[in-house]
C-alpha cells in the first residue's frame, strides 16, 4: 500500500525560497511518482511586527515589516512529516517560520 501524500505550505522571503526548498527536498518532500523536486509557489507580500523578546532576521522589534515572500507548496509522504518540518525549521531564515501541513487522502 502506498503512503498518503500530505502537503506542506510555507511562506519564505523571496531570496531564501530555493535554499529552504533544497532542505525540504533533501528531507523527502517534493516527489510525485517519477518526478522529484516538485513545488509550486507564488509571490505576495508578507507582513509581521516583531514583539518584545523577538530576534527578527528581518525588521526591527516593535515596527511593522512588509516584504516580498513566496507561498510555497510541496507534497511529501506522511511518514516523512517530522523530517520535512524539522528541515524547514532548520533552513528557514525566520525565527518563527509560518507554515501548515495539510493531510490529504492522495497517494
Amino acid at each position: 500500500m502506498t503512503q498518503p501524500l500530505d502537503v506542506l505550505v510555507f511562506y519564505s522571503p523571496v531570496g531564501s525560497t530555493e535554499d529552504v526548498l533544497a532542505a525540504v527536498f533533501a528531507a523527502g518532500a517534493g516527489a510525485i511518482g517519477d518526478y522529484t523536486e516538485c513545488a509550486w509557489w507564488v509571490e505576495g507580500t508578507g507582513q509581521f511586527r516583531p514583539g518584545p523578546g523577538a530576534n527578527p532576521a528581518v525588521g526591527v522589534v516593535g515596527e511593522l515589516e512588509t516584504l516580498p515572500e513566496h507561498r510555497v507548496e510541496v507534497t511529501f509522504p506522511r511518514e516523512r512529516r517530522g523530517a520535512v518540518v524539522a528541515a524547514l525549521r532548520a533552513a528557514h531564515p525566520y525565527e518563527e517560520p509560518a507554515f501548515h501541513v495539510l493531510e490529504t487522502g492522495a497517494v
